[in-house]
């Protein structure tokens, strides 16, 4: 069984920061493409950042220059790091991953539970 684990969400201020962590458990062959998505109360999800296997990285205008993905392949964990947070950030943010599991020779979207980050003004 593969799982994402989220944590890190919590209240904050505008202005301040916070990071949120997404692990991969189970048994995982290998993990493609990554990224954060987020849901705002009566709002569709929208798609935050992506990071490839490669390293390359995509932000939503929203977020550029104040949020950063990364990951760490060797803990199977991916980040996200929120500066200067505003008001309109508040969401339930989720994180997804393409996930080769054992056995298998595709990939299939993973998504975490979502985490609440609220910021308040």
């Amino acid at each position: 069984q593969v799982q994402l684990v989220e944590s890190g969400g919590g209240l904050v201020q505008a202005g301040g920061s916070l990071r949120l962590s997404c692990a991969a458990t189970g048994s995982i062959f290998s993990i493609n493409n990554t990224g954060w998505y987020r849901q705002a109360p009566e709002n569709q999800r929208e798609w935050v950042t992506t990071i490839t296997s490669g390293g390359s990285v995509n932000y939503a205008e929203s977020v550029k220059g104040r949020f950063t993905i990364s990951r760490d392949d060797a803990k199977r964990t991916m980040y996200l790091q929120m500066n200067s947070l505003k008001a309109e950030d508040t969401a339930v943010y989720y994180c997804t991953a393409q996930i080769r599991r054992l056995g298998s020779y595709t990939y299939s979207d993973y998504w975490g539970q979502g985490t609440q980050v609220t910021v308040s003004s």
